[in-house]
């Protein structure tokens, strides 16, 4: 009884220390960092029901009225929203809330979710806007990406108790004879393989390709026999064979753009409970970086940059980052 009582006056604390912030109280700032990096998600949903009874409001409601024109509000968003209700609300912001489709947001949530996190994502997004995410990508996607897209997410449908490696070695084959073995390439089988798998037996599918044959799938997707089409899917598939990779590489991307700090928060925040470590080890393979040390970079240490909402977006990113 003692451990639940103070369990409920932890939480209370919690709550109180949030609505100080949405207050305007900076000098519980820090604080409220503290919180949200030392919490489970378990223990997210624990403050938020008991901001609800204190409060009678929804945080998330309270959080979504100042986090689209502050960074660090919407940090504290992603960091406490259910994961699933988080990767609803990221896909239909970049679907339909910004002016244009944002395909490479779209793109890294709907391929590097496991085929049962892409399963609670879609019922989520179904329950929270009264769509499904079929019909809003069809509308909203053109060209390539929307047929492989609408792949992905059917794919999602599959499930599965366990990798059937003989089922992937015929796959292997069916896809080399659709885009090796002939003059052309066979685009409709090639879709219908991946939207009929799930997301690990896809991933099984691909490491049985390069056991037979040699070399990535993915590889021969860029040559000029496979055209734009082989260029989008190779970057589709990219994510679900290795999401740590195309993290890596998404990073070393926004590095180039000059959006690192955007992509970084998301990241980081989104992948915490998932692969942030290997993410981590594979960019710092490439660069020479480690996550931390490009968080000291683009929010602490780069001249301009350095003010209060900065280096409190840095301290929370390397609180999250800290057993990297």
């Amino acid at each position: 009884m003692a451990s639940s009582v103070q369990g409920c006056r932890k939480y209370r604390v919690d709550s109180e220390c949030l609505n100080a912030f949405f207050t305007g109280n900076c000098a519980l700032k820090r604080k409220l960092v503290e919180i949200l990096t030392s919490r489970t998600m378990q223990e997210m949903e624990l403050i938020r029901q008991t901001y609800s009874a204190v409060y009678n409001q929804d945080i998330l409601h309270a959080l979504s009225n100042v986090r689209r024109n502050d960074p660090f509000a919407n940090m504290v968003y992603l960091r406490i929203n259910e994961p699933q209700e988080r990767d609803a609300e990221l896909m239909r912001d970049s679907l339909f809330g910004w002016n244009k489709v944002n395909l490479n947001v779209l793109i890294e949530l709907l391929c590097t979710r496991s085929s049962s996190q892409l399963s609670s994502i879609k019922q989520a997004y179904c329950n929270r806007y009264g769509s499904n995410i079929e019909q809003d990508v069809s509308q909203k996607i053109s060209g390539n990406f929307k047929e492989i897209l609408l792949a992905v997410l059917k794919s999602s449908n599959k499930s599965a108790s366990r990798v059937d490696i003989s089922m992937a070695m015929c796959d292997a084959k069916t896809l080399y004879e659709a885009v090796e073995s002939g003059s052309s390439v066979d685009w409709k089988t090639i879709m219908s393989t991946f939207s009929s798998r799930n997301t690990e037996q896809i991933k099984a599918i691909l490491l049985s390709y390069k056991e037979l044959y040699g070399h990535e799938f993915s590889k021969f997707l860029k040559s000029n026999k496979c055209g734009n089409f082989g260029k989008d899917l190779r970057f589709v598939v990219r994510g679900i064979q290795s999401p740590a990779k195309f993290f890596s590489r998404q990073l070393r991307g926004a590095m180039q753009r000059g959006d690192t700090k955007e992509v970084m928060a998301r990241i980081v925040v989104t992948r915490l409970d998932d692969d942030i470590k290997e993410i981590n080890n594979v960019f710092a393979a490439k660069t020479g970086w480690s996550l931390g040390n490009l968080v000291k970079r683009e929010f602490k240490d780069s001249g301009s940059q350095r003010n209060s909402s900065n280096v409190l977006m840095a301290e929370f990113l390397l609180a999250l980052l800290k057993y990297t």
